[in-house]
């Protein structure tokens, strides 16, 4: 972090790379935006139409098309470039195909003398952010994925929703994989301060066709729901990374379902995945360990298991 300017750059200018670079720029969360991705020309239009929003923006962003030297002086990197998910049902089968793209630009990253945080959102998300962190040889406090934040949002509108609430009135996390073994514990989802469990329980006609496992079971397919109606999903996760862009640069200490490195929560060490993290201008600060049920425990462990066994897969390729 080399500049007195907030500075975010963008690898990828696909769907969710160019949303997230207009959420940067309607919620002037940095002062410039630098888009960079291997096919020029849609980069170049991104930045052409974002430009050409600027006079109806809060903020004066300066937006630009750029090469990986322009990573040099940037606060963050993003990277949004992977596989296509077009035709995959899980996200674990972009695996190498991603990897191979990750390989190819950490190197000239590195090379800009790039020293801020990365928040990666290529998919499978949890191994893409350990791979960055071990071509980067970064702190893992600076390599941040999105991990199960998006999930999450997804949650608390179900909730919201069967409460007739404001989502940002409930608390809950989604934890462990961006992905099929991901995981909800209930003990610690609160709608309006009062455990949900509880809630459900204390008023059975009322919320008689409430069914926990339906949740979790609509939460984990809503990626697909919205892929399959419209070929790409783009808005809540670029919506997610600006929240996440926000916390870092404005210091907020926020907490958010990320993918982070731990280090002996939940018995586990040297792997990212899905849990409650705060962050602020140094990245991640703390890791949010849960006091889980004996049942919740052994869910988020066996979904660890199942990104471990790919991590090592990818070790062995």
């Amino acid at each position: 972090m080399k500049s007195n300017v907030t500075k975010v750059v963008i690898i990828g200018a696909g769907a969710v790379g160019a949303t997230v670079a207009f959420s940067l720029v309607v919620r002037g969360v940095a002062a410039e935006v630098v888009l960079i991705d291997i096919n020029q020309q849609k980069a170049q239009g991104e930045i052409w139409d974002l430009q050409h929003s600027m006079d109806f923006q809060s903020r004066n962003v300066r937006v630009a098309l750029g090469d990986y030297q322009a990573c040099a002086d940037a606060d963050i990197v993003i990277i949004t470039a992977s596989a296509p998910f077009i035709g995959a049902r899980d996200r674990l089968e972009l695996l190498h195909q991603s990897a191979g793209i990750i390989r190819a630009i950490i190197p000239p990253i590195l090379q800009s003398g790039f020293d801020g945080i990365f928040i990666v959102v290529s998919n499978p998300v949890d191994i893409m952010t350990h791979l960055v962190q071990q071509l980067s040889g970064f702190p893992t406090a600076r390599v941040i994925g999105t991990g199960t934040i998006l999930e999450t949002a997804r949650l608390k509108q179900l909730i919201g929703q069967i409460m007739d609430m404001d989502l940002r009135s409930i608390d809950a996390y989604v934890m462990g994989e961006h992905g099929e073994s991901m995981m909800v514990p209930w003990s610690h989802v609160r709608a309006g301060g009062k455990p949900f469990i509880e809630i459900i329980s204390d008023d059975p006609h009322r919320f008689a066709d409430v069914d926990l496992l339906a949740l979790v079971e609509k939460t984990r397919v809503a990626g697909h729901e919205v892929l399959k109606a419209k070929g790409n999903t783009q808005y809540g996760i670029a919506s997610a990374v600006t929240g996440i862009v926000s916390a870092i640069l404005r210091d907020e200490n926020k907490i958010y379902a990320l993918s982070a490195c731990l280090q002996g929560q939940y018995g586990l060490s040297g792997l990212y995945c899905g849990v409650p993290a705060m962050i602020n201008r140094h990245g991640i600060v703390e890791v949010g360990e849960f006091n889980l049920t004996k049942e919740e425990l052994a869910l988020f462990q066996q979904s660890a298991q199942v990104l471990q066994g790919h991590i090592q897969r990818l070790d062995q390729a």
